[in-house]
């Protein structure tokens, strides 16, 4: 019997887009495709090279599709594949716990903040 790679599913989520931005990649691709530079904008503080990093390891993680309409000037829009969509939906609670505790949260990053001064 082999051992399983990961403790438990949350383990083998965290694997899949652990990180600052994937999450949020996901949650924006969620609506619809969009291009490179929407989601640079909605993403908010992600440098140009990580946001490709991101993707590229979204892509190859199947979580998110690249298409290339093959135009010039080049034409390229990402996608949720059907398992981001799964895995959306999965984390769909805990964005609406986000956000329901976000006054709460954002106090206790404040106290965090003045404390690491």
């Amino acid at each position: 019997m082999t051992q399983a790679p990961f403790g438990c599913g949350l383990e083998a989520v965290l694997n899949l887009v652990g990180g600052k931005w994937k999450l949020l990649i996901l949650f924006y691709l969620s609506g619809k495709p969009r291009r490179f530079g929407e989601l640079r904008r909605l993403v908010g503080g992600v440098s140009e090279k990580v946001l490709s990093q991101q993707l590229k390891e979204m892509t190859r993680d199947r979580l998110v599709r690249r298409i290339d309409f093959r135009t010039v000037p080049p034409h390229v829009e990402y996608e949720l594949e059907a398992f981001g969509v799964d895995l959306g939906r999965a984390l769909q609670p805990v964005c609406e716990w986000g956000t329901q505790n976000m006054n709460a949260i954002a106090s206790i990053a404040g106290v965090r903040e003045a404390n690491d001064r």
